[in-house]
């Protein structure tokens, strides 16, 4: 779909459900501490949305799990972050149906327990945030292999930049002589008169 495979489509609806959950935090936190009912359903609606995206990127995760070539280390982080993701999604899930059902009937102690639970499954989400980006930065998980391949090939022949400092660094001794001054030419005692060819730098006789 638009060029799109399960892999790039999973990390492009990756960012926006994680920024909405932690938001939603936020706003819990902020009305909790502050005791402002507008932060307090500000933080409602933004963990529904936070929700729902968060699972289409689980959904499209799992699909893409299956399309990306990938040896036995990928393999073992890839578990381990379709594990945070589901229970990520776990977590915020029940704190949306809580306040679904409960939103209007909490109390303070009630309700302080439910930002505890939000509290912690923004950690679980920082921890599958990490996973991910273990996936892609230390393992280049979802790269081709043949694109991946063509990209070392050219990173072993050196990247040649054309201008600026590249250029300037082509012929070192050349900038150096420019900037340096003739030496003074001395004729050793006892020469006798004679006479220098045009060109010939100053000197003592």
């Amino acid at each position: 779909m638009l060029g799109y495979d399960w892999p790039r489509l999973h990390a492009m609806l990756n960012d926006l459900p994680a920024a909405l959950l932690v938001t939603a935090v936020i706003f819990d936190l902020i009305a909790l501490s502050t005791r402002r009912a507008s932060f307090r359903q500000a933080g409602f609606f933004v963990l529904m949305a936070g929700v729902l995206g968060a699972a289409v990127a689980v959904l499209s995760g799992l699909q893409a799990e299956d399309k990306i070539a990938h040896g036995e280390a990928v393999h073992e982080i890839m578990g381990t972050h379709e594990t945070l993701a589901l229970t990520t999604l776990g977590i915020f899930a029940v704190v949306a149906l809580w306040r679904i059902f409960r939103e209007r009937r909490m109390g303070s102690t009630e309700r302080a327990l439910v930002v505890l639970l939000s509290v912690g499954g923004a950690g679980v989400l920082f921890a599958t945030g990490l996973y991910g980006g273990k996936l892609v930065f230390e393992h280049a998980a979802g790269i081709p292999s043949e694109v991946l391949t063509e990209e070392l090939h050219e990173r072993s022949e050196g990247h040649h930049h054309h201008g600026g400092e590249a250029e300037e660094d082509e012929h070192p001794h050349d900038s150096a002589a420019a900037g340096q001054a003739t030496p003074e030419h001395v004729d050793p005692p006892g020469t006798p008169p004679h006479t220098h060819p045009p060109g010939t730098p100053p000197h003592k006789d």
